[in-house]
């Protein structure tokens, strides 16, 4: 497998930021939302709105740390062995040989999302799309999140016939403990529920916070959050 080291060109610093929301970048006339956006949210939407809209600023959890600098780990690794590659050179040589990507740049202007891709596997037969968690349990949100990826990863290849498997792997392992097949109805499903964040940042709803009590005993918003359910 190849390795490559993608540098995208697109240009995302042609933009407005969002009135309410940090973070939220105007691109082509749409909000447009980091995809990690997607975890949180179906891990408690309060706390979204409270760090985004709202301004709280906490410090960051000893898991938040220990996260950004697995990746960091990682990818100064991949370095060593990746060739620079632009991602047209690097897609148009999957189609005959299997090529690898870590932290690949995705946006999708048309949906609103934009996000780095832990590892990506590229081969003649079908493209798999991994994001690394700390844990080796599939929920919702994690589940959310690798499939945003997939639908921003479909926007910027055309028209391609290869499949797409969206897979969550044990940080730092090989273990890969849930995927799925990008499929109509996965992708549908995505769908739905990045516009329905995308009318919380719009101001036509308002954010919806956890009912779960051990969620907001381990929230680092707990001391700002009037929603709490403890």
């Amino acid at each position: 497998m190849e390795n490559k080291l993608i540098q995208m060109e697109y240009n995302i610093l042609d933009y407005e930021p969002h009135k309410n929301y940090k973070m939220v970048r105007i691109i082509e006339d749409k909000s447009n939302f980091p995809i990690s956006w997607l975890n949180t949210q179906a891990y408690c939407e309060y706390s979204l709105y409270l760090e985004y809209s709202e301004g709280v600023s906490t410090a960051p959890t000893r898991e938040m740390t220990e996260g950004t600098m697995g990746h960091a780990k990682l990818e100064e690794k991949f370095k060593e062995t990746a060739q620079p590659s632009t991602f047209e050179d690097a897609f148009e040589a999957s189609k005959e040989a299997e090529v690898l990507s870590r932290e690949m740049f995705v946006i999708d202007t048309e949906n609103g999302i934009r996000g780095y891709i832990d590892e990506i596997w590229m081969t003649p037969d079908r493209i798999v799309i991994i994001d690394d968690k700390p844990g080796n349990r599939a929920y919702r949100s994690t589940i959310n999140q690798v499939f945003a990826y997939c639908l921003a990863f479909k926007s910027m290849i055309g028209n391609d016939n290869r499949q797409i498997i969206a897979a969550l792997r044990q940080r730092g392992t090989d273990n890969i403990f849930w995927h799925d097949e990008f499929n109509e109805n996965n992708e549908k499903n995505i769908i739905y529920q990045i516009n329905f964040l995308h009318r919380l940042i719009e101001d036509q709803r308002r954010p919806i916070p956890t009912k779960n009590p051990n969620k907001c005993r381990s929230c680092r918003f707990q001391s700002y959050c009037e929603e709490k359910a403890i």
